[in-house]
């Protein structure tokens, strides 16, 4: 989805922000003695179906399970639907939409936490009594749920297309994103120095990124592919810098036809996929012992928001899993994907004033319109306002826990209720990648040629530079270790 104005109740940017920052200020009642969210549902590593779920918290311990599930999906329901009224959308057909889509996931997510399929410990395997496992994590549900997606996507796609209105993966993640915010400012405070150090190298790490492969793309497409200007710069955004958001915003700063930013998105969103499939597992394997330059990696190399930061939480516990096996250290959790998320949102932060530049040179040399400016509105107008949510939710919690330590305990309690819901937000938005990604389709409507000019520049030079700006500043930086 874009990022335009449209007022502060009429875009989903906006609406992620509103959404998040109700979790997270219903989250912080536990710090003040009131548990407003335990009541909702977090999946348990299973082999007894009864035991799949549980309530967050043990203050709803009298609560069954099954019962936190249902409500957590009337929740989750009723406060997008407000949204969905908001942005003009069908209440109706997202209600439907949203309960398949919901319940989908939800199945998805408890395959990824079958016992054979998690458990990646030796003790986790005497616990359940097992014999072997895959050894995924439970991150291995959010690989289900893109495979579920896909599945229905492609094979079912007129049912797909039923789900439609609620099939928002931008949305989603962007509400995560937002609760993640929290998330960072405990962690940060936590290690203020590792935090601020993961922060400045994402910063420096992502104007590399911008200045190498947006030029080496654009330079591609004009030179090779005999691609227009209107096509080269929305391609060389989406593939080199934000993905979705990025291709939709340089395509409206150059006034480029709907059609163009439409047909790279669907692009992004594939090869997204094809990225989540293989990424994280080859980081797992070759960078378990740089844990770090492996988030920013994610960060750097995988495309648009979900994508990215889901591939940075699959790794964190992939890699926190062989470090253990391996090396018998025991990292703390969520620093490898909080690595990737910074880097990412600096990313994001950045599409607004690289939109501001583009519609500038685009009025000033390429359409050369007299009389024509680009004001700092324009700025404002890509600027992607779920942004602010994080900034919000990590600067409160960083401020809050250094003036006042003594909160910590109860605020990463706090947090961790937050979070559940922020993981489920992921699952969706995972589950929602899949759906919309009907590769017969999109291929129908000529977009090889576009697909060419992104698995060169993806698999030539995208993800080895991104992996050398990583390394090059991340290389040593290590997550805090648990004794």
């Amino acid at each position: 989805m874009t990022s335009e104005g449209g007022g502060l109740f009429k875009s989903e940017d906006w609406w992620s922000v509103w959404i998040g920052l109700l979790i997270f200020l219903l989250s912080l009642g536990v710090m003040c003695g009131v548990d407003l969210l335990g009541w909702g549902f977090k999946v348990n590593t299973w082999t007894d179906f009864a035991k799949i779920v549980t309530p967050i918290s043990k203050t709803y311990a009298g609560l069954s399970g099954w019962t936190a599930l249902f409500l957590t999906y009337l929740a989750f329901t009723a406060i997008l639907c407000i949204g969905i009224k908001a942005l003009g959308g069908n209440i109706g057909k997202f209600i439907y939409g949203f309960t398949v889509i919901f319940w989908l996931t939800f199945i998805c997510v408890a395959i990824g936490n079958q016992a054979n399929v998690a458990v990646n410990t030796p003790g986790g395997m005497k616990q359940f009594g097992l014999t072997w496992s895959l050894k995924l994590t439970g991150e291995a549900g959010l690989i289900v749920a893109l495979l579920g997606g896909l599945f229905i996507g492609n094979f079912f796609p007129a049912f797909a297309e039923t789900l439609k209105e609620a099939t928002r993966p931008e949305w989603y993640i962007k509400t995560a994103i937002v609760i993640l915010g929290a998330l960072i400012g405990v962690k940060a405070a936590g290690a203020l120095g590792l935090a601020s150090a993961i922060m400045f190298r994402g910063l420096c790490a992502i104007i590399e990124a911008y200045l190498i492969y947006w030029a080496l793309v654009y330079w591609l497409a004009r030179k090779y592919f005999k691609f227009s200007k209107e096509w080269a710069a929305p391609l060389a955004s989406g593939i080199s810098i934000c993905g979705v958001s990025a291709a939709i915003a340089t395509g409206g700063a150059i006034r480029a036809r709907p059609i163009i930013p439409i047909m790279v998105s669907s692009l992004v969103v594939i090869f997204a996929v094809v990225e989540l499939l293989f990424l994280p597992f080859i980081a797992q394997h070759f960078l378990y012992k740089e844990p770090m330059v492996a988030g920013a990696w994610m960060g750097l190399a995988v495309k648009t928001d979900g994508a990215a930061v889901a591939s940075g939480q699959i790794v964190d516990g992939l890699i926190r899993a062989k470090a253990l096996a391996e090396q018998g250290v025991k990292y703390e959790a969520d620093w490898i994907m909080n690595t990737a998320a910074t880097v990412k949102i600096f990313i994001d932060v950045f599409i607004g004033v690289w939109a501001f530049v583009l519609a500038w040179i685009w009025c000033a040399y390429i359409e050369k319109k007299p009389g024509e400016r680009v004001g700092a509105d324009e700025i404002w107008r890509r600027f992607p306002k779920f942004v602010i949510g994080y900034i919000l939710t990590f600067v409160l919690m960083l401020v809050l826990l250094l003036k006042v330590p003594s909160l910590k305990a109860s605020a990463t309690t706090a947090t961790g209720e937050a979070d559940v819901f922020r993981t489920f937000f992921f699952a969706l938005t995972f589950f929602s990648i899949g759906l919309v990604s009907n590769f017969k389709k999109l291929w129908e409507e000529g977009i090889g040629r576009l697909a060419a000019v992104y698995v060169i520049s993806l698999f030539g030079f995208i993800i080895w530079i991104g992996l050398l700006i990583s390394w090059l500043f991340f290389h040593g930086v290590k997550p805090p270790v648990i004794s």
